[in-house]
């Protein structure tokens, strides 16, 4: 895949010993460790637990345990981001000899995510790859079957031989004794130690051999260490030489320790880990980290899974269980362990913590060990990851980078810190090595589990390999290498493919920080920055060489070459721009796309919106030139002003440039010129006042030019009075007060600088008086809210202000009302203010006054009477006549301003009437009638009279909410319910209406709704309510009268037959007891409706389909109504009256209008079978003339109907039957069971608080009551 000097420089990376780590290295380097991958441990401490568990109790734990409960923020992360792609067809040659090979889905393609480009690269060693086939050829070694890596590259073969080849892919030593491929079998697994200098060996048949790679000796062949006839799946190496840990396909773990006496090489094994409970299928011991004196230095400590969890140990000084989790999965997917130490953050400093990763199936876990103390090891869950595929191996590639590989051969390369994927790679042609045979343990026979068998399906453990950083996958015929790219090479293979923008794209993330899998960049952030951004730049111009000559479409039409500078230019501007070289951006890349004038236009164009983002503020004098010409010619004058005030002033021909804004009337260009290159606020003002000064005093027609011209002074202006800069920022606090200053000195100026003889006094404020009297007064009261106008100085500019306005628009008939009316209001505003110093004459102020109180001035009403409200709050109106006062607000329908002055003068009762009198706060006389009754300072008389305001309103309160005024009446008035119900009685819907909220509210006070007192109704007002409600309501006077009791049955029995309510006085007959009556009643109304449908069908109406909906709707009801009441006895005149019509309509109506006729008949059949017996309803059917005189068919339907019935509530009984008789049984089975289990106490303590149980000292003397509670509140003795 490579070629021969990237192969070799790759090999030298891998396998260099003793030196310093490349970039891409970090696994134990501590330069290369991210360091910024930081965990906070207080966070998660987990508490200490009293009474450890021991590595029996949890091989004793069921594996079906529920799901644990898990930390919070462990719990909240996201899931991985669903990968899609085109599938292809796959198919797995070249299987290993001597193994199953794993049944494979589609595989699909890889992927290359543009946001971060090809991340991994894939080197094939073909030195090591060629050796293993020759060997495999020549020699018969076999094909390969495990793998170690360490400063050697150790391989195992179907026959038993191990290849080892250095880092130059020489093969050293070919290990073999002669018998290994009759006795031992494949070799299943390699280990090697920290100096390499021995190779353990595990072997399919289980034996374990020991190799001196020094000399290439066998120094110990171990065939008794584990039960015999079970395969080596995993064997490994702990810090200590003398120690190692291997793992069987039954299930176990063993302790492999080395001994050597008397120059006598032996060893011994100790089961850690027994099969019988659970078999083990993944092993992996934590190795010591590169930091010096870590508190796990005196700890050997090993990470095991099993189908159904995972257990952390330590082997050394002794054995102990620090954690257990359970892991769930498919059946057939395997546990997968990773470890890796990162950086943690603590009070005391930073410290090297390892975190373990474990999974299955589709889920990552991250766990961190915690270790204060060699006696204080805790764990604390971190992160779980969901990806959207299954998982067959996993490792850390560094410190936030994951390295996973799915069952579709596919890998994963995931930053684990941010839960994103960042490349996936197809691995399929490597065709890699699975280890399904040795669990399957093929070559002792298969004596293993169902369920191991099953999920050793993918086993991969022994084919792939981590060391430094780099990923090898070993295949069936070859040797892969993946690793990660440095930053540089990353860029370069992009570049290298001409992907230039994804290659800028990518050079711009790391420039910025937010690049993942970054590797070779250096931790100073301004040399970082500086290396990226010269890499980025030649890059940069390599896109720009070729964009503007190979790639440059030659032939079409010319909106083709249009959108290829389109697609090019704004890569460019953004890369500068985002590394701030923007005399680059200026000088080459400018230099080189003005060479052709399409470039040049597109290039200028481009520039826009990064202009008016504010991106980019300072363009090269020349370029703007440029710009300006370009906009120019295309007379896109508009879009030049939007730019103009975003640029810096620097940038620009300020000449050229004014001259331009006043030629095409760019005036915000005009403003923000002269405000930002001179600081000169007024020159502008007082020539675009000068501009409209002559179409508005002289009464021109205002075009839309002028119209936009004054929009922009009014905004000009109040930006000015309020401290910002226009169009947009601030004005600096330098000169923030002489602006304002100068701009009010310049509005209220009393002449222009060269005034005409007709020229009136003040006229720029006149002008903008004229123009929008209420835009401008408003601005003016913007400005009048900055501290400056608190001072002497400031309140006596604003009554100088506020006399120059009534001069100019009160003494004068120029202005209009509306216009005086908005100076009146603005007068009022003010002066309603809590400092106001504006003084004004008592004359001015009454007609102040008189205006805002017009009664003939519709406009404005809410703006004018919040004014005078404002006024009198800030008791600006007391020199005023209250009375005249009074009566200009009643004139003028200012409902708050007279409930405000009714209120004072404790005239409670017209304060009423301005509420019910003012449409929008009607529903607030409720609040205002309640306060006023339950406030005890009011005087008994105020009270009297406003009782009396309210009963003659209570019309009106009715109408505005019935509720409301029930509750009102029932809680506040209870005494004047008959008085207000004599008061509706020549209004009976308001009376029904004003009832019901009535008798809603006590139905709310029942129900527990309302926690007021509860009121007392009379059934006499229960009487007129049904009454009333027969005559706007009846239909649902039958639902209310069953629903309550609080009425006379006899009296309102009267009413229903008053307005022949039928439905209501058959409940009212069959609650009296005359049920007969009632069904009588019923059963009429069912045959009026039966003949209604009859005469609707014989007049020949059956094209209004209307009518006869309608009437077959009514049947339907009413049959409904009839057959829910019936009883025993009663149903048969109600089959008669459905089989009656049959036979006077029959041969007469459609057949369609018959068959309606039987559906309904076969409703009263079937709700008739409960009642009444089969036989006596087939008589009755028999004997009538509709079906006698006829054949079997006309009853077959009727017939089949009622049977089918009978078999449902048949089989329906028996159901019910069975399912009670075997809930009881199985409850007293359980109950049973339960009784005669016996129970063993596991210690003399209670295993939940481990209090020491009750003293015994006769065991027949002790009862186990069996109980929820604790053990110790369980046991009793009897002499207690």
């Amino acid at each position: 895949m490579a070629e021969s000097e990237e192969e070799s420089s790759c090999l030298q990376q891998v396998y260099v010993e003793k030196q310093e780590l490349d970039d891409s290295e970090d696994v134990l380097d501590l330069d290369s460790i991210d360091v910024r991958y930081e965990i906070d441990d207080r966070e998660f401490d987990l508490p200490e637990v009293s009474v450890p568990q021991s590595l029996e109790s949890i091989l004793n734990e069921p594996d079906d345990l529920p799901e644990i409960e898990e930390d919070p923020l462990f719990l909240e992360q996201a899931e991985t981001a669903s990968v899609t792609s085109d599938a292809v067809s796959f198919a797995n040659n070249g299987a290993t000899s001597g193994r199953s090979t794993p049944s494979r889905q589609v595989r699909k393609d890889s992927i290359q995510y543009p946001l971060h480009g090809s991340v991994l690269r894939h080197v094939v060693l073909r030195g090591i790859s060629s050796q293993i086939v020759s060997a495999a050829e020549r020699v018969n070694a076999g094909l390969p079957s495990a793998m170690a890596v360490s400063a050697v590259v150790a391989i195992g073969s179907t026959h038993g031989v191990v290849l080892i080849f250095d880092p130059k892919q020489t093969l050293k030593l070919c290990l073999s004794n002669g018998q290994t491929r009759e006795q031992y079998g494949a070799v299943s697994a390699l280990a090697l130690n920290n100096d390499c200098t021995r190779l353990l060996v595990g072997h399919a048949r289980g034996q374990i051999t020991m190799w001196d790679l020094t000399t290439g000796k066998l120094l110990r062949t171990i065939t008794d260490a584990h039960q015999p006839g079970s395969a080596i799946l995993h064997i490994q190496f702990t810090d200590d030489p003398t120690l190692a840990i291997f793992s069987d396909s039954g299930g176990s773990v063993f302790e492999l320790n080395f001994r050597r006496l008397m120059g006598v090489r032996g060893s011994d094994s100790t089961c850690i880990f027994s099969g019988s409970r659970g078999e083990v299928c993944s092993i992996l011991v934590l190795h010591a980290g590169p930091l010096q004196d870590h508190p796990l230095d005196d700890l050997s400590i090993m990470a095991l899974a099993t189908m159904s969890k995972v257990i952390v140990i330590t082997i050394r000084p002794k054995l102990r269980v620090l954690f257990h989790h359970p892991l769930r999965g498919n059946s057939n997917t395997l546990p997968l362990l990773a470890w890796h130490y990162v950086f943690v953050q603590q009070q005391t400093g930073r410290t090297l913590e390892p975190v373990l990763a474990f999974a299955r199936s589709s889920t990552i876990y991250f766990c961190q060990l915690v270790c204060k103390s060699p006696d204080n090891v805790q764990f604390v869950l971190l992160q779980k990851l969901t990806v959207p595929y299954v998982l067959i191996h996993m490792m850390w590639i560094n410190a936030k980078t994951l390295i996973t590989v799915d069952s579709l051969e596919r890998m994963h390369l995931v930053d684990v810190r941010h839960d994103e994927e960042l490349q996936v790679l197809d691995v399929g042609d490597v065709k890699l090595v699975y280890g399904s045979s040795h669990f399957k343990s093929l070559a002792t026979g298969g004596n293993v589990s169902p369920a191991m068998a099953l999920a050793g399906e993918n086993a991969c453990y022994q084919s792939v390999a981590l060391f430094r950083g780099q990923v090898l996958l070993l295949g069936t015929k070859s040797l892969h290498v993946f690793t990660i790219r440095t930053w540089f090479e990353r860029i370069n293979y992009l570049a290298r493919q001409e992907h230039y923008v994804e290659a800028l794209a990518l050079a711009l993330s790391f420039y910025e920080g937010s690049a993942r899998a970054v590797i070779g960049l250096d931790s100073n952030v301004e040399k970082r920055k500086g290396l990226i951004a010269s890499k980025l730049l030649r890059v940069l111009y390599e896109f720009v060489e070729a964009s503007a000559t190979k790639n440059v479409p030659t032939r079409g039409a010319i909106h083709l070459l249009v959108e290829h500078y389109e697609s090019v230019m704004p890569v460019c501007i953004e890369s500068c721009i985002s590394i701030d070289r923007t005399d680059v951006l200026f000088g080459d890349v400018y230099d080189r796309f003005s060479q052709d004038f399409v470039a040049k236009a597109l290039f200028l164009e481009s520039l826009e919106p990064y202009i008016l983002d504010d991106k980019l503020r300072h363009i090269a004098p020349a370029v703007m030139q440029e710009l300006v010409e370009n906009y120019e010619e295309r007379k896109e004058i508009d879009d030049l002003e939007r730019l103009i005030v975003h640029l810096d002033i620097m940038s620009m021909n300020i000449d050229h440039i004014v001259k331009l804004c006043w030629k095409h009337s760019l005036y915000d260009g005009i403003i923000y010129i002269f405000n930002q290159s001179m600081n000169d606020y007024i020159s502008p003002l007082e020539e675009l006042l000068n501009i409209l000064m002559d179409s508005i005093l002289n009464k021109k027609d205002l075009t839309d030019k002028v119209v936009k011209l004054a929009n922009k002074v009014l905004v000009y202006v109040s930006c000015c009075l309020a401290g910002r800069a226009y169009p947009v920022g601030d004005i600096s606090e330098s000169i923030m007060l002489q602006v304002k200053t100068s701009v009010l000195k310049a509005l209220t100026v009393l002449h222009t600088k060269q005034p005409a003889e007709e020229e009136p006094v003040y006229p720029y404020l006149r002008t903008l008086l004229h123009y929008s009297t209420r835009e401008f007064l408003n601005a003016l009261a913007l400005a009048f809210e900055e501290p400056e106008f608190e001072s002497e100085v400031g309140r006596q500019q604003k009554q100088r202000i506020v006399d120059i306005l009534l001069q100019i628009m009160v003494d004068n008939m120029e202005f209009s009302p509306t216009q005086v009316g908005a100076l009146f209001t603005f007068l009022a505003r003010q002066m309603a203010k809590a400092a106001n110093t504006i003084y004004v004459s008592r004359m001015l102020f009454e007609q102040v006054l008189e205006y805002l109180s017009n009664p003939n001035d519709s406009s404005r009403h809410e703006e004018r009477e919040q004014a005078l409200i404002e006024l009198l709050h800030a008791a600006g109106l007391q020199q005023f006549d209250e009375e005249r006062l009074l009566a200009l607000a009643e004139r003028a329908e200012f409902y708050r301003v007279c409930e405000l002055l009714y209120d004072k003068q404790h005239q409670y009762d017209k304060v009423l009437s301005c509420y019910l009198r003012d449409t929008s706060r009607q529903v607030q006389a409720f609040r205002f009638i309640e306060i006023v009754m339950s406030n005890p300072a009011r005087k008994a008389a105020e009270k009297k009279a406003f009782r009396r305001k309210v009963l003659e309103s209570i019309e009106l309160l009715v109408a505005i909410d019935q509720q409301q005024t029930a509750e009102l009446l029932a809680c506040v008035f209870p005494d004047s319910m008959h008085e207000v119900t004599t008061r509706l009685a020549h209004e009976p819907r308001l009376l029904y209406a004003f009832l019901t909220g009535l008798i809603d509210y006590k139905e709310s006070q029942a129900i527990g709704i309302k926690k007021k007192e509860g009121i007392v109704i009379g059934s006499d007002v229960y009487e007129q309510y049904i009454d009333l409600m027969c005559e706007f309501d009846p239909a649902n006077v039958c639902t209310y009268v069953k629903s309550t009791d609080a009425y006379r049955l006899e009296n309102t029995l009267e009413i229903c037959k008053k307005h022949q309510v039928m439905d209501a006085m058959a409940h009212l007959l069959e609650k009296s007891g005359q049920v007969h009556d009632a069904f009588v009643i019923l059963l009429q109304n069912l045959q009026d409706k039966v003949g209604d449908l009859c005469s609707v069908l014989l007049a020949g109406h059956e094209s209004h389909t209307v009518d006869v909906s309608a009437s077959w709707s009514a049947l339907q009801v009413a049959l409904c109504v009839v057959v829910q009441f019936c009883q025993r006895g009663l149903w048969f005149p109600i089959l008669e009256t459905m089989m009656h019509p049959q036979r006077k309509l029959d041969h007469k109506v459609a057949p369609q209008h018959l068959d309606s006729f039987k559906e309904l008949t076969r409703h009263v059949l079937n709700s008739m079978m409960g009642y009444i017996s089969v036989a006596a309803i087939l008589k009755c059917i028999m004997e009538d003339p509709a079906y006698s005189t006829g054949k079997l068919s006309d009853i077959k339907e009727l017939v089949l109907g009622m049977l089918e019935m009978y078999n449902y509530e048949s089989t329906l009984l028996h159901s019910m039957k069975n399912l009670l008789n075997q809930d009881l049984h199985a409850q007293l089975a359980r109950l049973q069971q339960t009784a005669n289990r016996g129970y063993a106490a596991k210690s003399d303590a209670c295993d939940l608080c481990h209090k020491p149980l009750a003293h015994i000292v006769d065991a027949d003397n002790i009862v186990l009551f069996r109980s929820a509670l604790p053990a110790c509140l369980a046991f009793l003795t009897l002499g207690n």
